[in-house]
């Protein structure tokens, strides 16, 4: 609504005042109340100066229309009090109703405002979220991919370790397989025989099931540590899955007369792990003891290899060896991804190592003996969920 209408407003509803008190003169007892109803319609509609201009206009159209002398303006003593009571009252209506206006236009205003603030803030949350879920979805996507990665690279890094021994490998399966042709030919002989000893023939053949089942284990083991796929967690013994490395690495070990001396328990607490990968974890740490005692001359080679249970509740394994030991300058970083001070290392053993303990709720580090050599230490929290 504009100003000059609000004005014109007040002018009309005085004149409708004057037209119908002076057709309903005779009806009505105070000539003033429909003039008081133009002032507080006129400030109710239009604010303090429209009412201001009702008022003033009410005094002249009383004075003219109903004051005698009539049709003439001037007012005697005896109506001044009425006329300045009906003034104070008609500016003091419409001071009311303009400052309310106000009150009303200031409280509206108020409310555009802050719902015009609720829009613009919803909008920059709606951003904000939709912002963030794409950085969520970034992150998983990222996430995913880094564990795809971590496990292609765990895998290489098991190929690599068995690269070192496989020469180990080709002699284990060489020995089992050169029995097995040994035994056969005897069985072949003893069959001809007149007559066929039958003795020495079941002997020949139950050596060339022995050589065949041991030829097997050998590659089944390694068949489990080059494997690809889903890594199930299993709760099971880490008396067993030392066994099966060391029963891997045996033709290592004499080949570089190194003499191993185990103290685990069968009795010991289970844990829950993936075995395959807990399996590279024994066999990343024996291969290292071993290449840290291949230099060793002036000593015995000892890989000792102990398990006990924690009072935290955790089982301890500790690979020891007799080696040259711990060199303080690389002990800081040992543990590094790609730091290595073998020629032909990668520097992914230790550091794919320490992920995968720590993956499982354990902690990898190692310490120098107080003799030669030096131990690596993994913790590995006990399975509390029932019995094995």
């Amino acid at each position: 609504m504009g100003p000059l209408l609000s004005y014109v407003v007040a002018a009309i509803s005085v004149g409708i005042a004057v037209i119908v008190t002076l057709n309903l003169g005779a009806l009505m007892k105070h000539t003033a109340t429909l003039f008081f109803c133009s002032v507080m319609f006129s400030s109710w509609y239009g604010g303090l100066w429209p009412g201001f201009l009702a008022a003033l206009l009410s005094v002249v159209a009383l004075d003219y229309y109903f004051i005698p002398p009539l049709y003439a303006l001037g007012i005697g003593p005896e109506e001044a009090p009425d006329m300045i009571v009906f003034v104070a009252t008609a500016l003091f209506i419409s001071w009311l109703n303009g400052d309310q206006k106000l009150a009303k236009e200031s409280l509206r205003q108020a409310r555009d405002e802050l719902d015009a603030k609720v829009r613009e803030r919803t909008a920059e949350l709606k951003r904000a979220n939709e912002q963030l879920q794409s950085e969520i979805a970034e992150r998983e996507a990222a996430e995913a991919g880094l564990i795809r990665a971590q496990t292609e690279i765990a895998r290489i890094a098991r190929i690599t370790t068995l690269g070192e021994f496989a020469a180990s490998m080709a002699h284990e399966l060489n020995q089992p397989l050169g029995g097995i042709v040994t035994s056969g030919d005897a069985c072949l002989r003893w069959l001809a025989a007149k007559p066929p000893n039958l003795d020495e023939a079941r002997q020949a053949v139950a050596a060339i099931i022995r050589d065949g089942t041991r030829a097997s284990s050998v590659l089944v083991r390694i068949r489990g540590l080059l494997s690809r796929g889903e890594r199930l967690r299993e709760r099971l013994h880490i008396y067993d899955v030392i066994r099966e490395v060391i029963a891997l690495l045996e033709g290592e070990l004499r080949r570089n007369a190194i003499s191993l001396k185990t103290e685990t328990s069968e009795n010991l607490p289970p844990v829950v792990v993936d075995r395959v990968l807990l399996q590279q974890v024994v066999l990343n740490l024996i291969m290292n003891a071993m290449e840290a005692m291949r230099a060793v001359s002036d000593r015995a080679r000892v890989l000792r290899i102990r398990t006990q249970e924690q009072p935290s509740g955790s089982i301890v394994v500790l690979v020891r060896d007799s080696g040259l030991g711990v060199d303080p300058e690389h002990s800081s970083r040992m543990f590094e991804a790609f730091y290595t001070t073998k020629a032909e290392g990668i520097g992914m053993g230790l550091s794919i190592s320490r992920s995968i303990i720590e993956a499982h709720g354990g902690r990898l580090w190692a310490v120098a003996n107080d003799g030669p050599g030096s131990t690596f230490c993994f913790t590995l929290p006990i399975d509390t969920g029932g019995k094995a």
